[in-house]
């Protein structure tokens, strides 16, 4: 046995792989920043543009399950470092990128080094810390979703309209290679699991695994997730795009008033989540799914909203409420996930989880909503994703139905 970690190393823990996850958002959003730049400049179209962002979604989908089964066998922080060198490489390749295949390739490759600290990240911070404050540290750690995807936006706007396309990746890839070396040298924590509950993954071998597509409340609610990921990836990809395009903002003005909006309420939706989660589970085992249901479906009229508005200040308050809203589910539903599944298999439930919430959301809405925007225009292609916002939470909903049960049985005894 281990001794206990001291309060003051989990939190040096938490905001550690919180500030690689902001790297990790940094790197994945800033492509969505330049995309007018440059399709300009490679004389593509929205298809081959979107195929970019499909293409990192792709590598990182299938590449997921093989890390999550490593994070179930082998040193967790150590694949995580190294997933963060690879990705920050692979950024500032796409940096030196001559043509349209280079920086397919090099997207491809951030996909996988993402992947592999994806899958064990969630598993590490919930080993950290004690059941009760779930809800609550994964939501400071899924604050660099908004925060870092924001950065994204900012940095690869001003850098992209001022020096290129190519600067903006080579500069937001060096610092990935800086906080690679103190997250190798953070100790491991211990898996917190009964004496008598083996990991499903060494125990039981695939069996063990297949048995995640038997859990109703893991299967609903990644469902839930994977129709938010559709939306949010083909908005999160397209929205800057549409601000240059329908309202005549410039690269640097769409993408400083986008990030600006997207980091206030990000924060502020995401943190919200956690807390309002955290109270409501203690009232009911579904208090988790009711906060994200919830807040899909309010978000989702703010979306259409967005997409419709006249003008820019009404499209942007809009795009404040959506995003609030929607990033409530953030910290709740990856709750979800830790606390339905067995402890010794989460790295590998995050894996599957990763898999088909991009297979059936953002590796392919960016292309389909890029081939919809070449049909119909960008306008009426976005106008799609506020209704599986709303399949989303009923997904969320029917989750609650089961989510009582998966817990029982995936806990450790006390």
């Amino acid at each position: 046995m281990k001794e206990p970690v001291s309060l003051a190393y989990r939190r040096y823990a938490l905001g550690l792989l919180l500030a690689v996850n902001l790297l990790n958002y940094i790197d994945r959003q800033v492509l969505f920043a330049v995309f007018p730049l440059i399709k300009a400049d490679l004389s593509i179209t929205d298809t081959e543009l979107g195929l970019l962002g499909s293409a990192f979604m792709v590598s990182y989908m299938v590449i997921a399950p093989v890390f999550g089964w490593l994070g179930d066998h082998w040193d967790r922080v150590k694949l995580a470092s190294t997933g963060v060198v690879i990705w920050s490489f692979a950024t500032i390749l796409a940096g030196f990128a001559p043509g349209y295949r280079s920086l397919l390739a090099a997207r491809a490759t951030v996909g996988v080094g993402e992947a592999s600290f994806g899958t064990v990240s969630p598993g590490l911070i919930a080993d950290f810390f004690e059941k009760e404050k779930r809800g609550s540290v994964l939501s400071w750690f899924y604050v660099a979703i908004p925060v870092g995807s924001a950065l994204g936006y900012l940095l690869g706007g001003v850098l992209g309209q001022r020096f290129g396309w190519h600067s903006a990746f080579l500069m937001v890839g060096l610092p990935g290679l800086l906080v690679a070396v103190p997250l190798w040298f953070l100790r491991t924590p211990e898996r917190q699991m009964a004496d008598d509950q083996p990991a499903a993954g060494q125990g039981e071998g695939l069996v063990g695994y297949l048995q995640l597509f038997y859990n109703r409340s893991f299967v609903t609610n990644t469902l839930a997730m994977a129709a938010m990921t559709f939306a949010i990836g083909g908005l999160a990809q397209w929205i800057p795009t549409f601000l240059f395009r329908t309202h005549a903002l410039n690269v640097e003005k769409a993408n400083l008033m986008f990030g600006a909006v997207t980091v206030v309420a990000g924060i502020l939706g995401t943190l919200a989540g956690g807390i309002l989660g955290d109270r409501w589970q203690k009232k009911s085992s579904k208090g988790y799914l009711l906060v994200s249901g919830w807040g899909f479906f309010i978000g989702a009229p703010f979306a259409a909203w967005a997409i419709l508005a006249g003008d820019v200040p009404s499209c942007m308050a809009a795009i404040f409420m959506a995003e609030f809203f929607l990033f409530l589910n953030t910290g709740p539903l990856n709750t979800v996930i830790i606390n339905v599944t067995n402890p010794g298999m989460r790295a590998m439930a995050f894996a599957v989880n990763i898999f088909f919430i991009h297979a059936l959301g953002d590796a392919i809405s960016p292309s389909i909503l890029g081939w919809f925007s070449d049909q119909w225009g960008l306008r009426n292609a976005l106008l799609s994703t506020p209704l599986v916002m709303a399949l989303a939470g009923v997904f969320c909903f029917v989750c609650g139905r089961f989510v009582a049960h998966d817990m029982a049985q995936a806990e450790p005894a006390p």
